[in-house]
């Protein structure tokens, strides 16, 4: 009954994708988009410097603008340059408003975005540009030196993932076979 059980297969070939998918994911880099409250702790309400709230800040493709405000007072309008500075609501680009006074502006295009409050509320500060960009490619590698670690030195963070990847998938090709 032992002898059975220890001819079984210890990995089938399901577990072993998986394993290997799992392997390669670990080395793929992360990225991820941030999610910025407009205003902070202040949130979207009259008599803030929103131009001071973004100074500073670097908005990239794939981020987020997120207004809390209350809904029955003001709302979230994309507008042009001219109506941004003018406070002029009347042709918004795009109405971001969904009406529970927690809304979202994807920030998916490479622009100036001009967001304002309407029924006057521009008027008394609420209104923000962000100037979107994309997003800085990684820092080149310096180049190795001599002695330097590489990919196959002992001890590279790599090189375990690695070694168990072809390990497991060569362990499930011997058993199918």
């Amino acid at each position: 009954m032992m002898e059975d059980m220890m001819k079984k297969r210890v990995f089938s070939p399901p577990i072993v994708l998986l394993l290997l998918a799992f392997s390669l994911l670990l080395m793929l880099p992360e990225a991820s988009a941030t999610k910025f409250t407009v205003g902070d702790n202040r949130f979207w309400n009259p008599n803030i410097n929103y131009t001071e709230w973004a100074k500073g800040k670097h908005f990239y493709l794939g981020d987020w603008l997120y207004f809390v405000y209350d809904r029955n007072q003001a709302n979230v309008l994309e507008v042009n340059k001219t109506e941004y500075e003018t406070c002029n609501s009347d042709h918004p680009l795009q109405n971001w408003t969904r009406g529970a006074g927690r809304d979202v502006v994807p920030l998916n295009v490479t622009k100036t975005y001009y967001i304002i409050s309407g029924k006057g509320f521009c008027f008394s500060g609420m209104k923000v540009a962000v100037h979107v960009e994309k997003l800085p490619p990684p820092p080149k590698a310096s180049p190795v030196v001599s002695g330097a670690p590489n990919l196959f030195s002992s001890g590279h963070i790599l090189l375990m993932p690695v070694v168990f990847a072809i390990g497991t998938a060569w362990d499930a090709f011997i058993h199918l076979w």
